[in-house]
């Protein structure tokens, strides 16, 4: 079997990537890990439709997020955010949906975590739309 020089090894860029600490990927993970929670109390309540819509749209926030890092493009790079935030508001929705029914359990962290991370997205956007330019 032949060996290659690089093999099984991380390019400087690689390990200058693992290096950096990437908040808005970090907070999307951690939102979508306290939205499994809250959807699994949704589901012991057998309120299946709604879990399911809000896991698709709260998980692919994250999804995007994640997708976004390794872009083909700058334009590819600011189309995966912009996918994200718009999951993120539907996400919103149907939280709210979530507080508004009486016989649904309350959950409020989840929506504020969901402003701070629209807040760091929509940031981002706007500062690579400036340096796609």
């Amino acid at each position: 079997m032949r060996k290659f020089a690089n093999e099984g090894k991380l390019s400087e860029q690689q390990t200058m990537k693992i290096h950096e600490r990437n908040i808005v990927l970090e907070k999307s993970i951690q939102f979508s890990i306290k939205l499994i929670r809250y959807c699994e109390e949704l589901e012991l309540r057998k309120k299946f439709v709604i879990s399911n819509q809000l896991l698709q749209s709260g998980a692919s926030i994250g999804a995007n997020i994640h997708e976004a890092q390794d872009a083909e493009s700058k334009l590819d790079f600011i189309h995966k955010l912009k996918i994200a935030a718009k999951e993120l508001n539907e996400t919103i929705y149907w939280l709210t949906i979530c507080n508004e029914v009486e016989t649904f359990p309350k959950e409020l962290t989840l929506r504020s975590d969901l402003y701070e991370i629209s807040r760091l997205l929509n940031k981002i956007i706007s500062t690579s739309k400036l340096s796609a330019k």
